[in-house]
């Protein structure tokens, strides 16, 4: 099964989706999964795991009833709030839905310390504790903090989008290179090689100025923690569906074997977000079953 693990679905009417305005352009509109069926059967992917756009429980419950609807959702990462003491009821309410496989704070949003707030501790020691999938919206500036948390939840099921947003338009690799490295030291994180045509320069880039990112996330994480995702459609600021699939190709590191493109391209997914195998789209048809 070849999984697209990070893509969006959004209404911009629903109205909580605070930074989609009409200035950012084509992202201003709806993207639903009749727009996508094409694209991902096109690249030859079962499914995709949807991913929260908006900080409320509302859209995550608006994503899961796409969920309900549509046979190419493999899978919802929601959102709910960390710093909250009433995390653990809507955590264990929402975990009662099979299409919730895992949750995003939208860190990069939020202040720099906030990870370790010690409500957010408190309620990741329970996340932790249970090996629930947390995706993790980091920025380079954010990195140090989250390295600081990781110390006290080192079994943490994590996985890093975009990984971390580098500054690839500039061409600097560091500090991020040391302390992606380093929180690939964590047996249970991985990294998502998505969003990242968005980072690159917006007039010139090219898939060369992707591959020393792409290089050293798979030499820190290994094949068997990487994850293809689109960041559609995000990513249709820069590029369409396509490009970003081939930009990614060319940026890998050379003699990468048959197993390790399927690990990529859906394998590693499936273990991480514990999708169910016979969870397998029929790319004929975009509905689910009548419920």
């Amino acid at each position: 099964m070849r999984v697209d693990a990070h893509q969006h679905y959004w209404k911009p009417e629903r109205g909580d989706y605070g930074w989609l305005t009409p200035a950012t352009g084509i992202l201003y509109a709806d993207y639903l999964p009749e727009q996508l069926h094409d694209q991902l059967q096109r690249y030859g992917f079962d499914c995709s795991v949807v991913v929260q756009a908006a900080p409320t429980m509302e859209e995550t419950e608006f994503m899961l009833s796409l969920y309900d609807s549509y046979d190419n959702i493999a899978g919802v990462v929601g959102w709910l709030d960390l710093d909250s003491p009433d995390f653990p009821a809507h955590y264990n309410r929402f975990r009662g839905h099979e299409g919730f496989v895992g949750f995003r704070p939208m860190i990069q949003d939020l202040p720099e310390p906030w990870i370790l707030r010690p409500q957010v501790m408190k309620n990741l020691e329970l996340v932790e504790a249970d090996r629930f999938p947390v995706d993790l919206q980091l920025r380079p500036r954010l990195l140090p903090y989250m390295l600081e948390a990781m110390r006290s939840l080192p079994e943490l099921t994590a996985v890093v989008d975009h990984i971390a947003k580098p500054f690839i338009a500039e061409g600097v690799m560091e500090p991020w290179k040391t302390q992606i490295a380093e929180l690939a030291s964590y047996p249970n994180m991985m990294c998502k090689l998505s969003g990242l045509v968005t980072e690159a320069d917006q007039t010139l880039w090219k898939p060369d100025d992707l591959a020393p990112y792409v290089h050293h996330v798979v030499q820190v994480f290994g094949m068997e923690r990487v994850m293809f995702g689109s960041d559609w459609p995000v990513c249709l600021s820069t590029c369409s569906y396509g490009e970003v699939v081939e930009a990614l190709l060319k940026a890998l590191p050379e003699g990468i074997r048959t197993d390790g493109y399927e690990a990529l391209f859906g394998g590693n997914a499936i273990r991480f977000y514990k999708l169910k195998a016979n969870g397998e789209a029929d790319q004929s048809s975009l509905s689910k079953k009548v419920k």
